[in-house]
């Protein structure tokens, strides 16, 4: 099926566009009052489970505030039930059993995704019905170091110490719970595109917690193995490193097609440090959302002017949207993105 709009596509490969494609991490959730309905009568992953409620609000954001890519509803954690994980939402992700030691590392299964999470295959293939070309759809997963992060620890705390004295007080049980991660993160990434995602993103949302020596010898790897297994199917690959404006130097062959960043680095700084080969997503702070239409302005431009015309750059949040972020500031936000975008404009 031909796209009506592909410019997001054509960015990631750095082809010509005629304005600059955007989206927004999490664009789909808490913010829109339309998944705010939704949410009314199903949990979450009621609705990440249910492929015709994933595909309903997926697709929101591409009515509501006129985004250039459609992302997948689901969790980062979704396809960790299949290795065997005790996993539920209360309002966050809590591991009954958390994965500590070699023991339970073992017992973690490599799952055939078309098996152990079908309701994400077919939610894609229903996305992909319904949007009828009229945007790509972005297919996503969490990276190995994120990942253990919670299988680790049992839950979100903050600075994840138990991966992280993992890494140095058991190193070989910590690769080999990476390299199972990255091995199932392939198979599921794979499965993705093979059912319609036009495009994958790898999301580490606490790169940020490593310093640059154990970010090369522990998390690196395993993004690479990800990034070359998938590759021979031709989706786009992006990689989304929350936090590392200090580790972009260390991207530049990571595998990835795009490298997404976070708000604390410039973007034309950010693209000198990952290499100008490579296509960059980024990198307006949320928090900006909540500015009034002249500054929110001001914010796009001086994200723009960072590009200096190079081809290649998608415009996106630093970090997932604000769930009480005004949706009438996020279809803002794109519609300026898309004005000042044009040629001719700036």
């Amino acid at each position: 099926m031909k796209l009506k709009n592909d410019t997001f596509l054509r960015a990631c490969r750095r082809e010509e566009v005629e304005r600059t494609p955007v989206w927004i991490m999490r664009q789909a959730g808490r913010y829109l009052p339309d998944y705010m309905k939704v949410r009314r009568d199903h949990s979450f992953q009621e609705v990440c489970k249910t492929p015709e409620l994933a595909a309903e609000v997926t697709i929101q954001p591409v009515e509501k505030i006129g985004v250039d890519a459609a992302i997948l509803f689901a969790d980062i954690l979704t396809p960790a039930e299949g290795m065997g994980i005790d996993l539920a939402f209360s309002p966050g992700p809590v591991i009954a059993q958390p994965v500590r030691d070699r023991k339970g590392v073992e017992a973690l299964r490599i799952p055939d995704p078309r098996e152990s999470v079908p309701y994400v295959l077919d939610a894609i293939r229903l996305v992909r019905e319904r949007l009828d070309g009229r945007v790509p759809l972005i297919g996503f997963a969490g990276a190995p170091f994120t990942m253990a992060a919670y299988l680790v620890e049992g839950k979100s705390k903050h600075g994840f110490p138990g991966i992280r004295s993992m890494l140095y007080r058991d190193p070989e049980t910590a690769d080999l719970l990476l390299g199972k991660i990255a091995d199932m993160t392939a198979a599921y990434l794979a499965a993705q595109i093979e059912a319609g995602a036009q495009a994958v993103q790898l999301f580490e949302s606490w790169a940020g917690l490593l310093a640059g020596r154990e970010f090369e010898r522990f998390a690196l790897p395993h993004v690479k193995r990800i990034m070359e297994a998938i590759a021979p199917l031709g989706a786009p690959r992006i990689y989304y490193a929350g936090g590392g404006g200090a580790l972009l130097h260390l991207l530049s062959d990571c595998g990835a097609d795009v490298i997404g960043v976070d708000w604390r680095v410039p973007l034309g700084e950010a693209w000198k440090r990952i290499g100008q080969d490579m296509a960059i997503q980024g990198n307006l702070d949320p928090c900006a959302l909540f500015s009034p239409a002249d500054r929110l302005e001001a914010e796009v431009r001086t994200v723009l002017d960072g590009v200096a015309g190079r081809w290649g750059h998608i415009f996106n949040l630093g970090h997932g949207i604000q769930p009480d972020t005004p949706w009438e500031n996020a279809r803002l936000l794109v519609e300026t993105v898309h004005k000042l975008s044009r040629w001719g404009v700036r």
